[in-house]
């Protein structure tokens, strides 16, 4: 099966796409005519992706084999998604944002400017998921600008991992991580400050 674009794509430039792409594929709930698909200029999407209808995406877009976008997101320029990894629905992520292979992104989450997600990385947004009305309280982390979570991590629902903060390789962050320090640990705590940790690029 060759490359694939639904009714509905647009894009804005010159691209690379490898067969066994599909783009605009529409989803159960939405019908994909009444979502546009918009990708900038200059995107490479490797093989066996696949982006659903709906979403937004700036220039410069870079996709690992194997990628699954779901849809209404809306993503930044200069984006890269490493492969295997999963992007669900209604996420907003920022301009220069790193996703590495194997990350698991879900519904509400807010992935800001400059971060960084680690390989095999989980955010989760479901408190109790099990719930009778778990799919009405959902609540995706929020990852502010220059954060990076270590590979292996876990973030919790809801939870703000701060600006230019760092978690630690295989932590579970239960809780808010302040602006510009470093947790670690299950559950995360903070060890150190950013500023106490030598030649690094703050």
């Amino acid at each position: 099966m060759e490359k694939y674009r639904y009714s509905g794509v647009k894009i804005l430039g010159s691209a690379k796409i490898d067969p066994f792409v599909l783009i605009g594929y529409p989803s159960q709930e939405y019908q994909s005519d009444a979502l546009p698909t918009i990708i900038g200029n200059d995107p490479q999407i490797r093989s066996h992706t696949i982006i659903y209808a709906g979403n937004q995406i700036g220039d410069n877009f870079i996709t690992g084999h194997g990628v699954l976008i779901r849809e209404y997101n809306q993503i930044g320029n200069d984006v890269s998604i490493g492969s295997g990894t999963i992007i669900e629905h209604h996420c907003l992520i920022g301009n220069r944002v790193r996703i590495h292979s194997g990350a698991f992104i879900p519904e509400y989450s807010a992935l800001h400017d400059d971060c960084w997600i680690g390989p095999n990385v989980v955010l989760t947004n479901a408190k109790y998921p099990r719930s009778k009305h778990v799919k009405d309280n959902l609540i995706g982390p929020v990852i502010h600008s220059h954060a990076i979570i270590g590979a292996n991590s876990t973030i919790l629902p809801g939870v703000q991992v701060g600006e230019g903060s760092l978690v630690g390789a295989g932590s579970v962050v239960t809780s808010d991580v302040p602006p510009f320090t470093v947790v670690v640990g299950n559950p995360a705590k903070l060890i150190k400050k950013i500023t106490d940790i030598p030649d690094y690029a703050h």
